[in-house]
């Protein structure tokens, strides 16, 4: 898959960062990518000869603690690959003129590799490429968006839209093999999707995806939002397809939340889940 894109070139020596969604694995690995997936990535990378490095920002626990939990810990660090919690951060200016801290090895990689799980999603209906490029921004800084950015009038779909335009080169690469569907981005259903996917442009990867899961762009409201500001890729007529046309993986049964739950936290959720977060980044660092 990754042959039939451009622009790849030599990674020898390039400091490559592999970017899944390790969200929780508290109910199962089905809320993260898939353990197998992140490990063929890192192999098709270590082998390329590249300094691989893997990070996230994990709503509950650490990346090595879920890393563990998947059971793929310590083949990463025999491959060589470091494990990053994104603890050290630097502050960025969005498009939008809205400041944010963004985790130092997000910035300072010469290659994003976003590994995002397709998800149904509570309050964005999916969560594809984009959203978890959200995974970024580190620590608190998450559920403070969602109080900060996430009211009624608020910018938290374009910060989101925005927030890759400030990224190194991100290679999006889908973990379609087995989706969430019904609701999520947790206690969702498993969906046997059974694809993989890839490109340079995380929007336009999300109007393919849509487009095989038969959810239409004004559904969604960050790619709606993308589709406002004119994002490149954001219609689906400029989208190529070197190998499978998305129309060709079409399914009609895939299920996502029909009313959306408000962005915004509620404020006893919003500490709740800050403590819960704080507690458990603790009792991982000892």
């Amino acid at each position: 898959m990754l042959a039939a894109l451009d622009g790849l070139g030599s990674l020898e020596g390039k400091r490559v960062l592999l970017k899944p969604n390790l969200l929780s694995a508290s109910l199962g690995p089905l809320p993260c990518t898939e353990a197998s997936f992140i490990l063929a990535a890192a192999h098709f990378f270590v082998a390329s000869k590249a300094m691989v490095c893997i990070g996230d920002s994990p709503a509950f626990g650490s990346a090595r603690s879920l890393l563990a939990r998947l059971g793929i810990l310590q083949e990463l660090l025999y491959l060589g690959v470091t494990v990053s919690d994104f603890r050290r951060t630097r502050e960025v200016e969005l498009p939008a003129g809205i400041r944010a801290r963004i985790a130092c090895r997000a910035l300072d990689c010469d290659l994003l590799v976003n590994m995002p799980r397709v998800k149904a999603h509570a309050q964005t209906r999916v969560t594809l490429a984009v959203k978890n490029c959200f995974g970024c921004l580190t620590g608190l800084q998450k559920p403070l968006w969602h109080m900060l950015h996430g009211g009624r009038q608020g910018s938290f779909a374009r910060l989101l839209v925005e927030l890759p335009q400030i990224l190194p080169p991100v290679l999006t690469l889908v973990d379609g093999i087995r989706a969430m569907h019904c609701t999520g981005p947790m206690k969702g259903r498993p969906y046997p999707l059974k694809l993989v996917a890839a490109g340079w442009n995380p929007v336009a990867v999300d109007m393919a995806l849509l487009n095989v899961l038969g959810i239409d762009y004004a559904d969604s409201p960050l790619h709606l939002t993308a589709r406002e500001l004119k994002q490149p890729g954001s219609n689906f007529k400029e989208i190529t397809f070197p190998l499978a046309h998305s129309q060709e993986l079409a399914v009609d049964d895939f299920r996502v939340p029909g009313h959306l739950a408000p962005i915004r936290f509620r404020i006893f959720s919003f500490f709740s889940s800050s403590i819960k977060r704080t507690l458990l980044s603790l009792a991982d660092r000892e």
